[in-house]
């Protein structure tokens, strides 16, 4: 299939090189983990820039919720594939991965170097009670905006909202699911009658099943750096959801199977990704680098990006091309509504974690209210107030 065969109809109003600006901007300085990133995505490239249609943004988001591999990334990809196919998709993603890349790889030489770094806790202590705050107000933007007043949109939300908040887990096979009830209530059976035309569940089932899915590379080696890429490459492969669903699968590779790093090294290491911008998932960087230098950081790194890289350009011009059918418009409403519930619950999760005093709950209602407040409100300012916070506050209530 060629690329003009998928032109889109309107033509960019931005310049790659805009695009890829903004991205790099969005991994300099966009906190809060990957349901704030996407939150900013939209606020930025979709209501106030228009550069993304609503319809292209959700289809990037049930691409990435149906994909394995990290949600900010995956969708920071197809947005820039969106208007600028595949040099825009690979020129977007670097961009949004390489700032938290070295800013991860600078604090990983300094944890070496001085045995440690005993601030993080306290600046944890602050941070992650504002990004509460943060991505409560970005979920509640994409909710309104995703929803709208549709009945059986807002049921798949609540329900995985539960299911969500109930595992502490998204459950990948409901995102599907969701999808599939929209499209048979909006679509009905009926179509079937009339032999998979443009707008039938038969020929919207025939482009999902025509998606591609790249194989995991097979290569076996005892050599260090070889185990590294394997095994992250693996987790890129096979972990749903948001960057924060892979911290458990390198939990069990990382300490448990290999014994690369003990309990405290695994718990710094995911502190240094939620205190740091971009996404999340850039903490297989800090792992790589404690495991192995800067080798081991950049394999571990290529393994976990690659995969989230191929499963969303390999699909891309097939939800361009059958992204219009209503059959297909009823599926990616249906994986919205679920990705945003699944977002909300995830929200929750991280609040029962994060917000463990009255401190922190204060923090993170005093964001909420500033966000509301002051719709232009700078997140990084707001962020470097919290760590400062935290800096103070931290030793005096422990």
């Amino acid at each position: 299939m060629s690329d003009a065969a998928v032109q889109p109809e309107n033509a960019p109003t931005y310049t790659l090189w805009q695009m890829v600006l903004y991205m790099l901007k969005l991994g300099t300085i966009g906190f809060g983990g990957p349901v704030a990133l996407v939150g900013y995505m939209h606020r930025d490239l979709v209501e106030e820039r228009h550069w993304i249609s609503e319809g292209d943004y959700k289809e990037g988001m049930a691409l990435a919720q149906l994909a394995p591999g990290p949600l900010a990334a995956q969708v920071s990809i197809y947005l820039g594939y969106v208007h600028y196919r595949l040099i825009g998709a690979t020129l977007a993603g670097l961009a949004f991965v390489i700032p938290s890349f070295f800013m991860v790889l600078a604090i990983g030489w300094a944890y070496v170097r001085f045995g440690g770094l005993p601030w993080m806790q306290a600046v944890f202590y602050g941070v992650a009670a504002l990004v509460i705050g943060i991505i409560a107000m970005s979920t509640k933007k994409l909710t309104q905006k995703s929803i709208g007043r549709d009945k059986l949109l807002w049921a798949i939300f609540v329900l995985l909202t539960a299911v969500t908040v109930i595992t502490q887990n998204e459950v990948a096979w409901l995102f599907l699911a969701s999808g599939i009830v929209v499209w048979l209530w909006r679509v009905p059976p009926k179509a079937f009658k009339r032999g998979g035309g443009s707008g039938t569940i038969g020929g919207g089932m025939a482009a999902i099943a025509a998606l591609p899915m790249p194989a995991v590379p097979a290569v076996a080696s005892t050599h260090t750096l070889t185990q590294i890429a394997l095994f992250f490459a693996k987790a890129g492969s096979f972990v749903f959801g948001s960057g924060l669903a892979i911290v458990p699968f390198l939990y069990g590779g990382v300490v448990t199977e290999h014994r690369w790093l003990n309990d405290k090294q695994f718990v710094d290491a995911v502190a240094v990704a939620m205190i740091t911008p971009g996404p999340v998932v850039i903490t297989v960087a800090f792992i790589g680098y404690l495991i192995a230098g800067l080798k081991g950081a950049i394999v571990a790194a290529i393994g976990t990006f690659v995969p989230c890289y191929l499963f969303t350009v390999i699909p891309a011009p097939y939800m361009k091309k059958y992204g219009k059918l209503p059959a297909i418009v009823a599926f990616v409403d249906g994986v919205t509504a679920a990705a945003v519930g699944a977002i909300a619950g995830s929200v929750i999760v991280l609040a029962q974690r994060s917000i463990v005093d009255m401190a922190t709950a204060l923090l993170a209602i005093v964001t909420a209210a500033l966000l509301w407040r002051f719709k232009k409100l700078q997140e990084p300012v707001v962020v470097a107030g919290a760590a400062l916070l935290g800096l103070v506050l931290y030793p005096l209530l422990h």
